[in-house]
């Protein structure tokens, strides 16, 4: 899967196209990706204790990682990605402006 935890993601379909966002954690066996702030789910917790009351607390949802795109700080668009080797190491790069993302 090429999108990694911590990258910076655009999300392109669904109810919350267009908000950016981190990626807080992959699921590559699911093919899907929790974005930071995105496809948020709203949970209801009873209280605890007896002089506790109870809330609501909102809880990010996994995307699939095909309704996301890499997010390029050089072109400032979602773009795919594509790998090239620097010194023997394997890197991803933005597939408009070839750059290290």
């Amino acid at each position: 899967m090429i999108i990694k935890k911590n990258d910076n993601v655009i999300i392109s379909s669904g109810k919350d196209k267009g908000k950016k966002g981190k990626v807080v954690k992959s699921i590559p066996t699911k093919g899907s990706v929790i974005v930071e702030g995105a496809n948020l789910l709203k949970k209801r917790q009873r209280a605890k204790k007896a002089g506790q009351k109870g809330q609501t607390v909102s809880i990010a949802m996994p995307i699939k990682a095909s309704a996301v795109m890499l997010f390029c700080g050089h072109c400032a668009k979602g773009v795919r990605a594509g790998f090239n080797k620097i010194a023997d190491k394997k890197v991803r790069v933005c597939k408009k402006c070839n750059k290290e993302i």
